[in-house]
């Protein structure tokens, strides 16, 4: 007997629509992008920003392999269910860690919620190995578990909710979602926030502090900053590149449904030249996203070793 070919996305969302879900889940159908036709939702009307100018969902085939070095990363989704955890990062050889070939979570929990990545409801209590009573995910950090990525672009979708707060997380500016190239460490990395609770899209870099110990906490320098605040509850196409210029500078740019919003050079001392990891960062905020592509369009740059330390 031949296997039953597995259901489409489109076949989840539209299935989904008919069944009550919590948080993030109730609404996700409300105005996504439907992963089966680039640029237009489940029901077919058009998704929220520009269509044209923006990142390509086609590109980001949910069932092409993460890859190797050298190849694009496009990282896919069960359709349901833990993907990994804060508690498998901190117990890698525990028999009920939840371990990703691809990803690396030092806070929070990654869910697969209709093959798409969501951090499920985010609370402040430190998840368990399943992640059945608490998330954690009002910190939630994100990084793939490759880190050859030198002059390289990122593409995703994205979906956030209006962020919230929590005794351990009060409200703060910088609340929201955020993505990572050139990660080295948890101490040096870029930050592109695509969406904070101020409305600001705002480009850092963070580094090591000069004469501190490496694992200490990196310090914060920001590039450069934006006015312009995503509608929340809706998908959002959001690209990034990274590239090594002559004389060593470091260009970034942002683009958010189309549209540049940031484009800076990084020429100071301590920029991050080197290859890296690309992630995503939330507080206090829920948040899926699907098609994650990263092109590394170099592949002569080697990795950066990681530097040990903690995440905040």
């Amino acid at each position: 007997m031949n296997a039953s070919p597995a259901p489409s996305r489109r076949t989840l969302l539209a299935a989904a629509v008919a069944a009550p879900a919590a948080g993030l889940a109730g609404v996700l159908t409300s105005d996504g992008p439907d992963p089966d036709t680039a640029g237009r939702s489940w029901d077919g009307k058009a998704a929220g920003g520009p269509a044209s100018g923006g990142p390509d969902p086609g590109d980001a085939d949910p069932a092409a392999p993460a890859g190797g070095p050298g190849t694009p990363f496009r990282p896919d989704f069960p359709v349901e269910g833990l993907v990994t955890n804060e508690y498998a990062y901190s117990h890698p050889d525990s028999e009920d860690a939840r371990l990703s070939h691809d990803w690396i979570v030092t806070s929070g929990s990654l869910f697969a919620h209709w093959a798409f990545g969501w951090t499920g409801v985010p609370d402040s209590e430190a998840p368990g190995p399943d992640s059945g009573l608490h998330t954690g995910s009002a910190v939630f950090r994100l990084v793939s578990r490759r880190q050859d990525f030198g002059d390289t672009t990122v593409r995703s979708w994205v979906f956030l909710k209006p962020p919230g707060a929590t005794g351990r997380t009060p409200a703060r500016d910088w609340d929201g979602g955020h993505l990572w190239l050139r990660h080295h460490s948890p101490q040096e990395l870029y930050a592109l926030s695509f969406r904070r609770r101020d409305g600001m899209a705002v480009l850092k870099r963070k580094y090591p502090a000069p004469g501190r110990p490496v694992d200490e906490e990196g310090v914060y320098t920001t590039l450069a900053t934006a006015d312009h605040a995503l509608d929340y509850s809706r998908w959002h196409q959001i690209s990034a590149t990274v590239t090594t210029r002559g004389d060593d500078r470091v260009r970034i740019t942002l683009s958010l449904d189309g549209r540049t919003v940031l484009d800076a050079e990084d020429r100071e001392p301590g920029r991050l030249t080197e290859a890296g990891g690309v992630g995503l960062r939330g507080d206090n905020t829920e948040m899926a996203f699907f098609g994650f592509t990263a092109r590394d369009h170099t592949g002569r740059r080697p990795p950066h070793r990681p530097a040990e330390g903690t995440y905040r």
